[in-house]
């Protein structure tokens, strides 16, 4: 007899690393919370290189639990590798990821599914407390926040927590490398999708210490920066170049002109009196060339890549009826 198995509906991502004295009882509250929701579920833990024998009691977990799913890295990969590796292999039509470390509440994971439900594609948990950090870092979290939203467009306050649910057939084309994982949504923005948030609490941690300090929050602005120039001139990168090119040469060029009138006019020795603004004059012109020469070089990258790829436009439909009318006419004639 054949054992047809329903095809699983949510799918609970979960990273850990050395987060043993967690695992059992987040599983239970897991199983419990997911159970109730009467659908097939599964969920996918990814030990990202523990070194307290959290795969051993994962495994074990898994053993018991056919519904659970183990991902073991080598070695610490970071967040974004681990939730990387937990997509590749998920089989849900909603993917929700929460954090390991029984600060997020499982109970909280059917009003995600509600927004997904409802329409929304991806669903950003709002940490309303945190007590776990301190008024700097609460100010400073506010302001990257701030400055985030600011920069993409992407009217949510909490990029950085983990508490989120997507649609599957959105994660699948999302890139997570890097600290990408935290700027999904800004991506997701430039393909049309949807994006609500809704208020969670933050539990005290019981067990262990945070993995994620100052010092690992520092490439998150590089990876804003990258997603800043992908989301507004992957297409039209002489537009980014170009113009801090002509700015630099420009402000260049005004000093080196001064520098000039201060020499035919007043007979101002500038090597000797103004000797570093005009080391400075001529590291913006040459600045401002290379910026400008980049420009042109990456306008031939973008231009060889649509050639190569047939002609394929530069944008995403996301409703083509009226295309598809179009080509059945075609067809008919």
């Amino acid at each position: 007899m054949t054992d047809v198995r329903e095809p699983v509906k949510y799918s609970v991502v979960v990273p850990l690393y050395n987060e043993r004295e967690s695992i059992l009882p987040l599983y239970e509250n897991l199983r419990d919370t997911l159970e109730a929701l009467g659908s097939a579920f599964e969920c996918v833990f990814v030990d990202d290189g523990s070194t307290d024998e959290s795969a051993h009691l994962l495994h074990e977990i898994a053993v018991q639990d056919g519904r659970v799913t183990v991902v073991t890295l080598p070695w610490n990969s970071g967040k974004s590798a681990a939730l990387g590796a937990a997509f590749d292999v998920a089989l849900g039509d909603y993917i929700i990821t929460m954090d390991g470390d029984l600060q997020h509440s499982s109970a909280d994971i059917p009003r995600f599914i509600e927004k997904l439900e409802s329409g929304y594609d991806i669903v950003c948990g709002r940490r309303l407390e945190h007590a776990d950090i301190s008024w700097l870092e609460r100010v400073s979290n506010r302001a990257a926040n701030w400055i985030t939203a600011k920069l993409s467009g992407v009217r949510i306050h909490d990029f950085g927590s983990g508490f989120k649910a997507y649609r599957r057939e959105l994660i699948a084309q999302m890139p997570v490398y890097g600290e990408l994982q935290r700027l999904i949504p800004i991506l997701a923005l430039r393909r049309g999708s949807r994006i609500c948030e809704i208020p969670i609490t933050v539990s005290p941690r019981e067990h262990g210490t945070s993995k994620y300090g100052f010092l690992q929050k520092i490439p998150f602005f590089f990876d804003l920066i990258t997603v800043r120039f992908l989301t507004g001139y992957l297409s039209r990168p002489m537009h980014f170049f170009g113009t801090a090119g002509i700015a630099a040469a420009s402000t260049g060029g005004m000093i080196a002109l001064w520098l000039l009138t201060e020499t035919l006019l007043r007979h101002t020795n500038v090597l000797q009196e103004h000797g570093p603004m005009m080391f400075f004059a001529t590291v913006l012109i040459l600045a401002g060339m290379q910026l400008f020469a980049v420009g042109l070089l990456a306008e031939l990258q973008v231009r060889h890549y649509h050639d190569r790829m047939g002609g394929r436009p530069p944008y995403i439909v996301t409703g083509a009826r009226h295309l598809a009318k179009k080509n059945e006419e075609s067809i008919r004639r």
